[in-house]
């Protein structure tokens, strides 16, 4: 068993004699550090009787109880992650695509950014060809001997990018971890994670991809950005990747704050789909009368025609249910729903990919990661307050990603525009602007 960047507790091995060891909690001053999870927050220790110890009083962390109870007179122990001189190879990656001038530029960056081992935003549109960007610079940790992570917020990024990177990393071993997930990290050189998995890891990755990183809960979650740090070697560094940074990063990338590069076009070269403002009234009194605005069914109707799946945002699991529930029983179908917790998540979006369905209502959990050909996108009461620009932004990129079919509807059913609305049109806009500005773009 190779046990390299893993942090374990005493009683999860077998012998302790070649690892390192570090203090499970830090106390200073008064104040305590859990060193696993990052957690300072006086509030989130309590005291309790501790049968490892004896002591009556032993200080644990609540934050990540979870993941086993972590006190103050415990230990963590680890194996440094080394460099492999068996694992250095010439060639890795076994992809016979091409990339774009766009594509090129940004994977020109990410190869040199791992190798000055410096902290990249690769900001680039939804739907251009992110992973592929990556390929380059994935490779060069493999040939080198090292260690990466592609890591991301959303359990369903992560099965979406792992088969597509052991197709064209096929004599790489890698590991896809994340809640429920049946793998276990064996010392595999190349792992896809979500961001909570990092928090087992110490000191582990020459590099760090973070895709999708203004995600919930990785953008919101200050534990979560320690882990990552923690995981990365004090030498390495992290490749963040989003089509969506905070307005923090965007303007810390204007004044030259940053190390960044950004892709405002498709690798297609087909612009961005722009959404449309359609107005529906009041949809809340509609749906008490268990009915639904005309223009929303004649616009799912038109599309479910012409053989186009079509993907229903809605703001709330109890709104979706209910339209979908009407729409049932109105002769669109079959439909299914999905939501973050539903254990069948993964087989639905599979059905629709296949064409099994055409009509899926989603929550927001669907907003990233996921690509359908040819979807027509809706967005039920967008005006709501859990879509915000980047949502809207991200939500706009399921269509038109396909270079068969690189256009499609985006709309926004809405009682009343948002700000948001408005923002998210505006920078959709604007990257259409700067792919023209730059060549990326064909015209219209």
């Amino acid at each position: 068993m190779n046990l390299e960047g893993r942090l374990f507790l005493e009683d999860e091995v077998i012998d302790i004699n070649k690892l390192k060891r570090i203090k499970a909690i830090e106390i200073t001053n008064h104040k305590q550090l859990c060193f696993r999870c990052g957690n300072n927050d006086g509030e989130l220790f309590f005291k309790s009787p501790c049968s490892n110890c004896g002591s009556e009083e032993c200080l644990y962390c609540r934050n990540c109880i979870i993941m086993g109870k972590m006190t103050e007179c415990r230990e963590l122990f680890y194996l440094p992650s080394e460099i492999s001189i068996a694992h250095k190879k010439q060639q890795y990656l076994v992809w016979e695509g091409q990339l774009s001038h766009g594509q090129q530029v940004a994977s020109d960056a990410v190869h040199q950014a791992v190798i000055n081992k410096k902290n990249l935003l690769l900001w680039a549109v939804a739907g251009s060809g992110k992973t592929e960007m990556m390929f380059k610079g994935m490779e060069e940790v493999l040939k080198n001997g090292g260690r990466l992570c592609v890591a991301s917020p959303r359990v369903d990024v992560c099965l979406e990018l792992f088969p597509r990177l052991q197709e064209v990393f096929p004599a790489v071993e890698m590991v896809c971890l994340y809640g429920d997930s049946p793998d276990v990290y064996n010392g595999e050189r190349f792992i896809v994670a979500t961001t909570h998995q990092l928090i087992r890891f110490y000191e582990a990755f020459d590099v760090i991809f973070i895709d999708e990183a203004d995600a919930f809960p990785y953008a919101k979650d200050p534990f979560l950005e320690y882990a990552v740090k923690k995981a990365q070697l004090k030498q390495g560094c992290s490749v963040f990747i989003t089509a969506t940074p905070e307005r923090k990063w965007q303007k810390e990338c204007s004044i030259g704050k940053r190390n960044f590069v950004k892709v405002p076009a498709r690798y297609h070269r087909k612009k961005l789909p722009v959404p449309q403002k359609i107005w529906i009234g009041d949809w809340k009194k509609t749906l008490k009368k268990r009915k639904i605005s005309t223009k929303v069914l004649k616009w799912i109707q038109k599309k479910l025609a012409e053989g186009c799946p079509v993907l229903l945002f809605f703001p709330e699991i109890k709104v979706m249910l209910e339209v979908a529930t009407i729409l049932e029983f109105l002769g669109f179908g079959p439909l299914l729903t999905v939501h973050s917790a539903d254990p069948e998540r993964k087989e639905k979006v599979q059905q629709m990919r296949d064409g099994t369905i055409k009509l899926l209502c989603t929550t927001t959990i669907l907003e990233r990661g996921v690509t359908f050909t040819n979807v027509q996108v809706g967005v039920f009461g967008s005006e709501g307050r859990i879509f915000t620009e980047s949502a809207l932004v991200q939500i706009a990129g399921r269509a038109g990603r396909k270079s068969d079919y690189p256009g499609g509807d985006v709309l926004f059913f809405h009682h009343g525009v948002s700000r948001n609305m408005g923002l998210a049109i505006a920078q959709i806009k604007l990257m259409n602007r700067l792919g023209m500005q730059k060549g990326l773009l064909d015209g219209n």
